[in-house]
């Protein structure tokens, strides 16, 4: 297993001799044993704690449990911090032993599986971790592939072999690899064996669709592509064997080379959560400065008097080094402010919203059986911070799902069909669809309504067969023949699937293809063609190519590609066509469809030989083939002619609109980001409603240069300044801008505007001097729509906004092209689609449906803020209250760090008394049930100005803690002072206060999570008082006569619990602390709802109004009595919702919340909130007296 790890320098290039291990084994390449395990048995122990103790807050306890061992300066057992510190380090140290062991499993399972390998002349079994670089190996059908092999023969003739990559890439579709002609026929394993060729090629890398070397054998050279290679991971299908050559092995390979760590995201409240923590260090600190300043001046002045019964330490020498040593004493008591459970707290309140997540049935797709998934637990709560949303819109809007459904053909349109008045037909009016009995091999799926087409193909038009004949020729679909006649394709995208499809159903069906030819059945006749080179598809080509020669020996390239690139390469002849196709392209996109040039080049015999031969020159280069390929393409595909164009429909998944619509509500903006042309995207903005009628303007930029895009966006932010300063929803500019990072007025317009931009517009506009200015524009617009950008320029995009916007931004897609995008937002989310599942492996969340995203952010999203905003704010009131109570305590004990409480319930006050409660509530706490929070996308807008836990919130928590601490501690003070017991004897001895203060302490902090729990489950009620009964089971049994006689020297104070709780002083006195503990918190609470309620205090209202009418209506039935009852518009969820959302306005409260509160307040809670954000705020320059808005 060391072969796995060693670690080698970088490789410049890879060199690899077939059947020859001696000369491969001394540039020590990798072994193809893999390993993702992280431990063995001897060095899990050390390196998990070492990893574990990486974590500040379990360095911090340990230098803590240091301090507990001194015994000068502890005052408390070590035992109060060592179980839960081992308690955490276990549970901790439990999860990722299993974690690893699950690896190790799946190590050794892949390690050990067989494979046959060429050895000495004769194939035999070995295992995979034994296969090294230079090995021949042998794969049989449905095997996987054990390297990143060089494919040598198959059993397919011309050494074709075809793969499933879906571990790859999670495309399911098979996929055809070809062994280079010259090692084609090396199908005997003598031949093999014999076999002496050198490989020297690129060195290990990440790219899956990208290979470049050279095999060098019998003194000539032969360029290499990845249509040779058999990439580790696939699958060998319908292929009954192959050999190939073993180039890269083990952690060389491209599929371990793809499995790096994704970039590690953390939340803003974790952000917050470390600043916090290291405020409250610095309190502690100043704390234990005090009590040891004190401590010296006790020892000084009082303390020096007691010497004979009170003598100092041996090491004490003097009142100063007793306060030194007082200091760290204190450290040690009040390091509760901290404690070590709130970290695993959060982390198990993660886990339980991701399950949820997980387990939400409407999150679940039936159709394709997926269930919506959250791949990290540490980004939940992030999820209701959300401001800006990146979304691709193949696929994750549209269903992609491709569908022919026009076509230009020598500048006529077909597709659309006309009734008797010359009227275009919609599609529930259209007549039946085209009926293709005729050809025996049509696709029966396949739906087309115009016959003029048909008329065309039957009548022998020459430019409609040259159409359909490009579309059966351009293309690497593959096809599959099951029975006689019946055909399955195979493409790559969707896209490309639907016009061979096409092709097939007119009369040109594509039948089969070898590496050499392609067979086609035109109207009936098989007719081969010899296929002479393919210029692939590529995102920055965007375009792809066939030179085929026809059996007439006439060599035609065919082109297909997207109008941008390809209207621009055509012969000049073509101009009046080209003028006439253009304007059917732009009616296509108009209409929402995707669209493809088609244009073909008759070439010379001399000509493509010579240009054969420089192709063949680019592809042997070792160094920027890439570039050399691509000039030799670029020179061949110029001069065409026009055939004409396609147009394919990609509807929009079901709920799109009403989703944008409903976070546009919740003041989310949303941007998409797609490499469709202008016209597509735009209609398609306008079907999902993020482009209204309604808006004030829509600017479209298209320059070219840095200069033209400068003015564009100038001209827009100018007409944008021309309107109001007063932002909709009642929040003036100061307002707004105090909510962001960027300062600009455009933050504070009215009106609804929408920003169009093109690809090499966006490119000038991403440039350093330029990128503010479009992000001010942007930044001002409803919605933002990017045309034609590559995957590169949509992570820069959201970069941008991250970089200079204090917002959370999520990116959704479904593709490859979008992955750099998903990683690059706060929250990536993966749309399992038809596109593989690559977006899906480097998501943080995914599902199968944009219109879950709404449940995801509002809901899920939502609750998991509030919950955790709750959780902190409550954990920290309760430790505080829990560890000032020492503070005060030290001015009457001399400051020498005595303990008010026992140390045992130190010990168990943080994992046992008060643990579970709070993790009940963080859990399962909601302020209003998941329809409201639908109903009401308002209600998200806390989230996003981050209001319910910040330092203001943390602030007034601690102010409770410690006004809670000082009562807890007085008045029991007061009370003992002066009481007796039933007896007559002083009830003040320092195990009877132990008792009551701690007493007082459970009931009151658990009487506040009862205020503060706002939906109770069972769970809730069983935590709580089960956890009242638990303190008081476990404080009787620590001071009874039966642990004492097991141990006298831990549990001295006998029967102590039972007499002080026997009296009655003791229990007014705690009841005393709870109430004035309690009410102020009560009465604040009530008043706040009543003078200044939060939209979710109305929304809870409305529903008890609700509900109380409805009983009463109920009751009134059951008299007899009919009438009608007019419900609010915004209440009425079958009735009236859609339409709501589709308007884009905001959702209005009910009238029952309005005539009851809107009264009550002058303007709504978020702006009041929004308000004192502001530190430059004026009065209010609009909105003041707006009622309450949803």
């Amino acid at each position: 297993m060391a072969l796995c790890t060693k670690k080698r320098p970088p490789e410049e290039e890879r060199r690899a001799r077939a059947n020859d291990r001696e000369y491969n084994e001394k540039f020590q390449y990798a072994s193809n044993c893999i390993k993702t395990s992280k431990y063995n048995i001897v060095t899990f122990l050390p390196v998990n704690l070492f990893e574990q103790f990486q974590e500040v807050a379990n360095t911090y306890f340990l230098f803590l449990l240091i301090l507990q061992l001194i015994p000068q300066i502890s005052s408390l057992s070590w035992f109060t911090t060592i179980v839960p510190l081992v308690l955490v380090l276990t549970i901790t140290a439990v999860k990722d032993a299993t974690d690893d062991y699950f690896r190790h499993k799946s190590d050794n399972q892949v390690n050990n599986r067989q494979s046959q390998v060429l050895i000495s002349g004769i194939l035999q079994q070995e295992q995979w971790m034994n296969v090294c670089v230079g090995d021949i190996i042998k794969l049989e059908n449905n095997q996987f592939v054990a390297a990143d092999l060089l494919l040598l023969s198959s059993s397919e003739p011309h050494g074709l072999c075809y793969i499933e990559t879906a571990e790859l890439d999670g495309e399911t579709n098979m996929k055809v690899r070809q062994a280079i002609p010259v090692t084609s026929e090396l199908g005997d394993i003598n031949k093999l064996a014999k076999f002496d060729g050198e490989v020297i090629c690129e060195p290990p890398n990440n790219k899956l669709d990208k290979f470049s070397g050279t095999l060098y054998w019998k003194e000539n050279k032969f360029p290499l592509s990845n249509q040779n290679m058999l990439l580790r991971g696939c699958v060998l299908r319908n292929t009954e064997w192959c050999f190939g050559l073993v180039i890269f092995a083990g952690p060389d390979t491209k599929l371990m080379q793809n499995s790096g760590r994704t970039k590690f995201k953390r939340t803003s409240i974790d952000r917050l959560m470390n600043t916090l923590v290291l405020w409250i260090f610095g309190f502690l600190v100043c704390m234990g400065v005090i009590l040891a300043i004190g401590n010296a001046i006790w020892e000084y002045e009082v303390g020096a008097r007691f010497q004979v019964y009170l003598p100092w330490d041996e090491a004490v020498d003097s009142a100063f080094f007793s306060g030194f040593l007082s200091f760290w004493s204190y450290i040690i008591i009040l390091n509760t402010v901290v404690p070590i459970s709130l970290y695993v707290s959060v982390e198990v309140i993660r886990l339980g919203h991701s399950y949820f997540i997980n387990w939400d049935k409407k999150m679940y797709c039936v159709k394709r059986r997926t269930p919506a998934e959250a791949r990290t637990t540490t980004l939940n709560e992030e999820l209701g911070q959300v401001e800006y949303i990146f979304s691709d819109k193949t696929g994750t809007l549209t269903q992609n799902i491709m569908v022919f459904n026009k076509c230009s053909i020598y500048g006529r349109s077909y597709g659309d069909v006309f009734d008797v008045l010359g009227h275009k037909a919609e599609l529930g009016e259209r007549p039946e669809p085209i009926d293709f009995s005729f050809n025996p091999l049509a696709d029966k799926k396949f739906l087309f309504w115009d016959p003029s087409l048909l008329e065309a193909v039957k009548v022998g038009d020459p430019h409609t067969h040259e159409f359909f004949r490009l579309l059966s020729l351009c293309h690497t679909v593959m096809s599959e023949e099951k029975n006689e006649g019946e055909l399955y394709y195979k493409a790559q995208s969707p896209d490309e699937g639907a016009l061979v499809t096409a092709a097939r159903n007119f009369g040109f069906v594509f039948r089969s293809r070898t590496p050499k030819t392609i067979t086609v059945h035109e109207m009936g006749k098989a007719i081969t063609y010899q296929l002479l080179a393919i210029l692939d598809f590529n995102n920055i080509r965007k375009r792809m190519s066939v030179i085929v020669r026809n059996p007439e020996g006439k060599i035609r390239l065919y082109c297909k590609g997207a109008d941008t690139i390809l209207l621009e390469r055509l012969h000049p002849s073509n101009q009046e066509l080209l003028n006439t196709t253009t304007d059917h392209l732009n009616e296509y996109a108009g209409d929402g469809l995707r669209t493809l040039v088609l244009a073909y080049k008759d070439l010379e015999e001399e000509y493509y030989e010579e240009w054969a031969e420089r192709r063949l020159r680019a592809s042997l280069a070792q160094d920027s083939r890439e570039d050399r390929l691509a000039s030799v393409y670029d020179e061949v595909e110029n001069d065409m002619m026009l055939l004409g164009a396609t147009a394919i429909e990609d509807k929009l998944q079901q709920g799109v609109p009403e989703t944008i619509a409903l976070l546009t509500l919740a003041n989310i903006k949303i941007w998409v980001l797609t490499g469709d042309k202008q016209e597509t995207a735009v209609n398609i903005g306008y079907s999902c409603k993020m482009l209204t009628d309604d808006m004030t303007e829509v600017f479209i930029v298209t320059g070219h240069t840095v200069l033209e895009v400068r003015e564009e966006l100038r001209k827009a932010r100018e007409k944008m300044m021309e309107s109001s300063r007063t932002v909709g929803n009642g929040f003036s500019y100061q307002e707004k801008l105090a909510a962001s990072k960027l300062t600009s007025v455009l933050e504070a317009i009215a009106g609804e505007y929408a920003l169009v931009i093109n690809g090499h517009s966006l490119a000038h506009a991403l440039e350093a001097d330029m990128e503010l200015e479009f992000l001010e524009t942007a930044c001002a617009c409803k919605a933002v729509i990017c045309c034609r950008v590559t995957p590169l320029q949509k992570a820069q995009v959201v970069e941008l906004v991250k970089k200079y916007k204090k917002a959370v931004t999520l990116a959704i897609g479904d593709g490859a092209n979008d992955v750099s995008m998903i990683k690059t937002a706060h929250i990536g989310v993966g749309i399992s689609g038809q596109e593989g599942i690559q977006a899906v492996l480097a998501s943080d969340y995914s599902f199968s449906q944009f219109k879950f995203l709404q449940r995801l952010l509002l809901v899920h999203g939502r609750w998991s803020y509030l919950r955790m905003c709750k959780f902190l704010c409550y954990f920290f009131y309760k430790n505080f209250a829990f560890t000032m109570v020492h503070f005060w305590f030290g001015f009457f004990c001399g400051f020498s760090a005595q303990t008010v409480y026992d140390q045992y319930f130190i010990t168990l006050y943080n994992i046992v008394y008060t643990s579970l409660p709070v993790l009940a509530m963080g859990v399962f706490d909601q302020d209003v049930p998941e329809q409201r929070s639908m109903e009401y996308p308002k209600l998200y807008e806390p989230g996003q100005l981050n209001l319910l836990f910040n330092k203001r919130e943390f602030f007034i928590c601690i102010a409770q803690g410690i006004y809670t601490s000082v009562l807890m501690f007085f008045i029991p003070y007061g009370v003992f002072a002066e009481a007796t017991r039933d007896d007559g004897t002083q009830l003040a001895d320092y195990q009877s206060f132990a008792v009551t203060v701690a007493t007082s302490l459970v009931i009151v902090v658990s009487v506040q999570i009862g205020l503060d729990t706002g939906y109770w489950t069972a769970i809730n009620h069983f935590f709580i008082w089960g956890s009242l009964a638990v303190y008081f089971a476990i404080l009787f049994a620590m001071h009874s006569k039966g642990l004492f006689e097991m141990f006298p020297n831990q549990f001295r104070f006998v029967g102590n619990a039972q007499n002080t709780l026997a009296q009655p002083t003791v229990w007014f006195t705690i009841v005393l602390t709870t109430v004035v503990c309690i009410m102020p918190v009560v009465a604040f609470r009530f008043l706040k709802l009543d003078l200044k309620p939060e939209l979710s205090d109305t929304v809870r209202y409305t529903q008890l109004v609700r509900k109380k009418q409805k009983a009463q209506h109920r009751c009134m039935r059951r008299v007899g009595r009919t009438g009608s009852r007019r419900s609010g518009y915004a209440f009425s969820h079958q009735e009236g919702f859609g339409e709501l959302i589709m308007s884009g306005k905001n959702m209005r409260l009910s009238s029952l919340a309005l005539s009851s509160f809107t009264t009550r307040s002058s303007s709504s809670w978020i702006e009041t909130l929004r308000r004192k954000k502001s530190d430059s705020a004026s009065s209010p320059s609009g909105g003041a007296d707006k009622p309450l808005k949803g």
